[in-house]
């Protein structure tokens, strides 16, 4: 077998020359681009790696604020229901309050219609224990409406204290003694003689006449006032008559 050193020779030179124009024209390029590709495919692998884990940041950052709505919004039913309740409260109590105030004027209201309708029962019954007291005493005789009133009024002098009476006339001031008609002689002096006797002193008397007292007599001094009197008598029962009224209400 004969071997062409020449061709072969060329034919290596040609496949060397080859290999280094597809070395340098082609390989080197691809590679380039080869790496190139996959830098731009790394750099967007990161990119997506580090869009996901913003996007898991911002589902997680979303999901607690949702939370944290959530919370607050709770939160907020709860004051408002609280703050409910409580207007409720304090609309009850103001209700409950207004209603005792008016409960309480209008018992007041009642209290003093029953006070004024007893105190109109009362002049109106006074009134007419004048009329009948009048009336029964112009059956009787003038005398009776004096006479028989002398030892009452000693007596009621005689309860005063002791300093009272010691004090009536005194410096010569004289005491009045009134009457529902004008005495008589013999009438004035029973009366100088009962008061005399519980003073242990004559005493200096004023008469006057007054028929509002109806009958019997009444006692002034500069310092106390002696009655016995039909006026008196009715006045202490008008008085009962109120009190009782009033208690009962």
């Amino acid at each position: 077998m004969h071997i062409d050193w020449w061709t072969l020779g060329l034919q290596t030179v040609n496949a060397l020359v080859l290999i280094w124009l597809l070395a340098r024209f082609l390989f080197r390029p691809v590679a380039r681009m080869v790496a190139e590709r996959q830098q731009a495919a790394a750099a967007l692998m990161n990119d997506a790696a580090a869009a996901k884990a913003a996007a898991v940041a911002a589902q997680a950052q979303a999901a607690a604020e949702v939370a944290r709505l959530a919370q607050q919004r709770g939160q907020l039913l709860d004051a408002a229901a609280a703050e409910a309740a409580a207007l409720k409260a304090s609309l009850d109590g103001a209700a409950h309050a207004d209603a005792d105030r008016l409960r309480a004027a209008a018992q007041t209201e009642i209290d003093a219609m029953r006070r004024d309708a007893a105190q109109a029962d009362a002049a109106r019954a006074s009134q007419l224990a004048l009329e009948i007291a009048a009336r029964l005493l112009d059956l009787l005789p003038p005398q009776a409406r004096v006479a028989g009133f002398i030892d009452g009024l000693a007596a009621a002098l005689a309860n005063l204290p002791d300093a009272t009476r010691a004090q009536l006339d005194a410096g010569g001031d004289g005491l009045r003694l009134v009457a529902a008609r004008t005495l008589s002689g013999d009438e004035l002096a029973s009366c100088r003689a009962a008061l005399a006797q519980v003073l242990g002193r004559e005493v200096t008397l004023e008469t006057s006449v007054d028929p509002a007292i109806i009958a019997g007599l009444e006692l002034e001094a500069p310092h106390a006032i002696v009655r016995n009197s039909f006026r008196d008598d009715l006045a202490h029962l008008k008085t009962e008559l109120l009190s009782h009224d009033t208690n009962h209400a």
